[in-house]
């Protein structure tokens, strides 16, 4: 039987998808805590990066809290939310509503989107790649579903300078989920979150994914010392 990494632990690959909804089910209200504010900021450059304009079409996966949707709606894109979760997807379609914005939202596998090819301008995935199965699949679909001279946009975290490794793990392993446990009552789902982070592919890795699954011209931003990376690429074809 095929396995699939869940954090540090070792899981049959057909429960992954579903130990991780059990995660995000439990953290849905508490998430914020993983970036400790810094969030906010990173998703403001990964919009700012992706250079959408009025009228274009945009698919934002794993759009749990609505943030990257809000923000891509306020430059008037026509947006689509989308997220296997059901927990993270209603937060943030209540969000937006109370914002006063009525978006599209799609409860959908990353691996099976359920979208014509050449259907979006620009696709966006904000800190859920590294919780999908195959992300490959997942990368694939994203490309499938862009334009010619669309752009795939990821923002998650990533490698840390060396410099920080050992700061960083700390926080990681010791102080996040205290807090988890402190705030939320959850300590192991934070400790899944952390460890997920350090079985995410690093920059470089990642970069030749994104290449590898149809885009061109991938590029990377490292943000707060690599604590997350915002890649990019253009599907020129």
């Amino acid at each position: 039987m095929a396995e699939a990494d869940f954090g540090f632990q070792r899981v049959p690959e057909a429960e992954k998808a579903q130990r991780v909804g059990e995660v995000f089910d439990r953290v849905a209200t508490r998430y914020d805590l993983m970036s400790a504010g810094l969030h906010r900021a990173w998703k403001a450059f990964a919009v700012s990066v992706a250079r959408v304009r009025t009228g274009e079409r945009v698919l934002d996966v794993a759009s749990g809290s609505g943030d990257l949707a809000r923000a891509f709606a306020a430059r008037g894109a026509q947006v689509w939310m989308s997220d296997i979760n059901g927990s993270m997807l209603a937060r943030g379609r209540d969000r937006l509503l109370d914002a006063g914005q009525v978006l599209p939202a799609v409860q959908c596998d990353a691996e099976r989107l359920p979208f014509p090819e050449a259907s979006f301008d620009c696709v966006s995935v904000a800190f859920g790649l590294r919780n999908m199965t195959h992300k490959e699949a997942a990368l694939a679909e994203m490309a499938r579903v862009l334009r010619p001279g669309g752009r795939l946009v990821v923002l998650e975290f990533s490698r840390v300078a060396p410099a920080l490794e050992k700061p960083y793990d700390l926080y990681s392993f010791r102080v996040l989920p205290w807090l988890g446990q402190k705030v939320a009552g959850d300590a192991a789902s934070y400790r899944y979150l952390a460890e997920s982070i350090r079985l995410h592919p690093d920059q470089e890795t990642l970069r030749r994914m994104i290449g590898a699954a149809g885009m061109e011209n991938v590029d990377y931003f490292n943000l707060a010392a690599g604590v997350a990376a915002v890649h990019r690429g253009i599907k020129l074809r």
